[in-house]
């Protein structure tokens, strides 16, 4: 049960992440303001890790159960939905320039 909440604490973050930082990927510093895509392409990336890292915690417990992709559709809709905050962050409250 600890694993769960874990990951749904990791989720929660790694949803956020984009949203905060300019750099393309977390590492190539943007010559002018990220997109919109980038930050997309950002949280796909930071799903699939966090899948990768379910998986071997599952792995851990228990064989890994075989998942279809209603799974997936699902559990990237929650990890859109956690990306809410950082998302009305960045383009709801901030001011332009800051």
């Amino acid at each position: 049960m600890n694993n769960v909440y874990l990951l749904c604490g990791l989720a929660l973050i790694a949803a956020n992440l984009p949203f905060f930082f300019e750099r393309i990927i977390f590492c190539i510093p943007a010559k002018k303001a990220k997109g919109f895509h980038w930050r997309l392409l950002e949280m796909v990336l930071l799903y699939l890790a966090l899948g990768a890292l379910a998986r071997v915690l599952e792995g851990r417990l228990s064989s890994v159960h075989a998942q279809n992709w209603p799974f997936f559709a699902s559990t990237f809709a929650m990890f859109i939905v956690f990306a809410w905050p950082g998302f009305v962050w960045r383009y709801f409250w901030r001011k332009p320039g800051i």
